[in-house]
């Protein structure tokens, strides 16, 4: 398949199909109904499952049912239904169940807006729901990111056997742009594990219920050795002209794209800024985030939202950088002068 024209949400759904998916469960909210309207549309064509549960409650009932069997799913929703998953998405990262989950941001808190948004990083990156777990949280910033991002998604999931979330924001989920989506056969995965049925073979167990604490402090000390890996071996993130940047932007998905605007636009009036755009927000890239921070001295974040993103940043430079903030919440995007002209303030221009 060539390059076409395809908007985010519809792109995802395509990009999963091609990726191997072959149950997806969900819930129709805005902004991403576009989404789950396509796997209708398209997944029972190539010979997948589509149910609109009941509530996404349900919905990720059954991705934990579908990949307990093996099958590789996918549910797609935005933050107040990604709250009603979040018992359900614990249950699953506490049994291991690759799953892929999409969050296409809105406005929030409560029921919010339908606009923009990036007021779900909290949410996804410090778990969500109770008990000691972590998600693998991925942020495109263009329509063929979300295409990537979603395919990599499936076999992260499968290769660390844990909850992957693609976080992307009602901006991407409606834009159209030329993507190319290739068809990705899925990696020779151990699936022994899955619940298939036991004729000839001792019956499998999954469960995230152990009423011996000693039993379940392995489980979690087991959990923790795998995101320590996960820590080592797949963060993610786009660096630019960082190299004799006067002030380092920080900025996520959407914003990362904006915040190239205005790294050109400072540009042209003589003010180096540089870019760090972690694409894995969890696990966070620690590492450069301290080098470039106590480099180059002054940080500035911008988010789409009250700054939920500086939190991490000031965690991980520690004191080692002047940090600054401008964002808007609720379903508000910065605009590119809006950011550059905080920048020129912080750096007294």
């Amino acid at each position: 398949m060539g390059k076409i024209m395809m908007k985010g949400n519809e792109a995802i759904g395509e990009a999963a199909i091609m990726a191997g998916c072959t149950h997806y469960f969900g819930y129709p909210i805005t902004p991403q109904s576009e989404l789950t309207a396509y796997m209708a549309r398209m997944l029972p064509k190539r010979g997948g499952v589509f149910l609109q549960s009941e509530s996404e409650v349900a919905a990720i009932n059954m991705l934990y049912g579908a990949g307990a069997a093996g099958a590789r799913v996918m549910t797609s929703s935005s933050g107040p239904g990604i709250s009603l998953m979040s018992e359900g998405i614990s249950y699953i990262a506490c049994s291991e169940i690759p799953v892929v989950l999409v969050n296409i941001q809105r406005g929030g808190p409560g029921l919010g807006t339908i606009q923009p948004s990036q007021a779900d990083y909290l949410q996804a990156t410090k778990g969500g729901g109770h008990g000691d777990y972590h998600l693998i949280v991925l942020a495109p910033s263009s329509v063929q990111e979300l295409v990537n991002l979603t395919q990599k998604a499936f076999d992260l999931a499968d290769k660390y056997r844990n909850p992957v979330m693609v976080l992307g924001d009602g901006l991407l989920g409606q834009m159209m742009e030329p993507v190319e989506i290739k068809k990705i056969e899925p990696k020779n995965y151990d699936k022994s594990w899955a619940l298939t049925g036991a004729k000839g073979r001792a019956p499998h167990r999954i469960t995230s219920f152990d009423i011996d604490p000693h039993k379940l402090e392995e489980v979690v000390r087991h959990l923790k050795e795998k995101y320590i890996q996960i820590k080592r071996d797949e963060v993610m993130y786009e660096e630019m002209n960082t190299e004799d940047a006067e002030i380092l932007i920080v900025a996520f998905g959407s914003m990362g794209r904006i915040s190239k605007t205005v790294i050109r636009e400072l540009e042209e009036e003589g003010i180096k800024a540089g870019l760090l755009r972690p694409i894995t927000l969890w696990p966070f890239p620690e590492k450069k985030m301290y080098e470039l921070g106590a480099r180059i001295g002054k940080v500035f974040v911008t988010e789409m939202n009250a700054g939920q993103m500086v939190e991490d940043v000031e965690r991980v430079t520690k004191g080692k950088a002047e940090i600054y903030f401008y964002g808007r919440p609720g379903g508000v995007v910065p605009t590119p002068k809006e950011i550059k002209e905080e920048i020129k303030e912080v750096l007294g221009r």
